[in-house]
């Protein structure tokens, strides 16, 4: 297999020492890389914008390259907190191979920001004009890959008795349209309480953080990821947002695994977080799986 490495540095208004990070990229998935782990501890990480890499073809969609260093591009952080929570909770993760301004897999197939056109002011002159078949091409190499292979790692663990629960891995910029985001992180949940509320609450027992519940998005979006593969299957899951300024280099990534490990392991063998139960959605009806 040829491998092509990036080295990226994290220039986001950031405070601290700049992270950088390699990339080591599978030129046979373009969609996704996984993580082996323990699939019998009913524990699954996903991290839908782990990259901000694009097949040379696309050039940087008609943006200057700096611009992909930003977190239009990518949930700076996110990767690194996926792979060290991965490997001190000894569980199996999945995530992108690719920039969630080519494809944007946490959007429905329809909806309207799949593809981004306009991203925080500023136009993505390469995805617009975009024509169907292209929009075709982008779903079946980047999309539904990914997608897929969530499927099958869930479906996997059904068929092996063990009821999984799903933590998503994101990240978000600390000020946003000139507003100062004063959570460290946040927990995004739509109906389904029971991994949310256990994070919360054990979270809050960390006194130098404030975790937003909710905060600074709301969980409930029809057709993301976690509604494809948790809302609709019945499973229980949450969607993590930790603020990128606090992640962005390698001491913070670790600070971060740590806080997690210590409000995950108390939580992971609960008999209730291993049951199918149909929570339903506040975004409308939903067609269970």
């Amino acid at each position: 297999m040829n491998e092509k490495w990036f080295i990226i540095l994290l220039i986001e208004s950031c405070p601290c020492d700049k992270n950088v990070l390699m990339n080591n990229i599978d030129k046979n998935n373009q969609s996704c890389c996984e993580i082996d782990g323990d699939l019998s501890r009913g524990f699954i990480l996903l991290c839908d914008h782990a990259r901000n890499e694009l097949p040379e073809k696309y050039g940087y969609l008609g943006l200057a390259k700096a611009q992909f260093e930003r977190h239009i591009a990518y949930d700076i952080g996110a990767e690194a907190v996926t792979r060290g929570l991965a490997e001190r909770l000894g569980v199996p993760a999945i995530m992108t191979n690719f920039s969630r301004l080519l494809i944007d897999p946490n959007r429905g197939d329809d909806d309207p920001t799949l593809i981004m056109k306009l991203s925080d002011g500023t136009v993505i002159s390469g995805n617009h004009p975009i024509d169907q078949d292209e929009i075709e091409y982008r779903k079946s190499t980047f999309y539904r890959p990914y997608h897929d292979a969530v499927s099958a790692m869930v479906e996997k663990s059904l068929a092996m008795g063990v009821v999984p629960m799903v933590f998503s891995i994101h990240s978000y910029t600390d000020n946003w349209k000139g507003d100062t985001r004063h959570w460290h992180a946040g927990i995004l949940w739509d109906s389904d309480e029971r991994l949310p509320h256990q994070l919360l609450e054990r979270l809050a027992e960390q006194a130098d953080i404030i975790v937003g519940d909710n905060e600074p998005y709301d969980g409930a979006l029809g057709n993301d990821t976690m509604y494809t593969h948790c809302t609709r299957r019945g499973l229980a899951h949450a969607l993590l947002e930790i603020r990128q300024d606090l992640i962005c280099y390698d001491e913070g990534v670790d600070e971060w695994v740590e806080r997690l490990v210590k409000v995950i392991e108390p939580v992971i063998d609960l008999p209730e977080l291993h049951q199918v139960m149909q929570k339903g959605s506040r975004t409308g009806q939903v067609d269970y799986i």
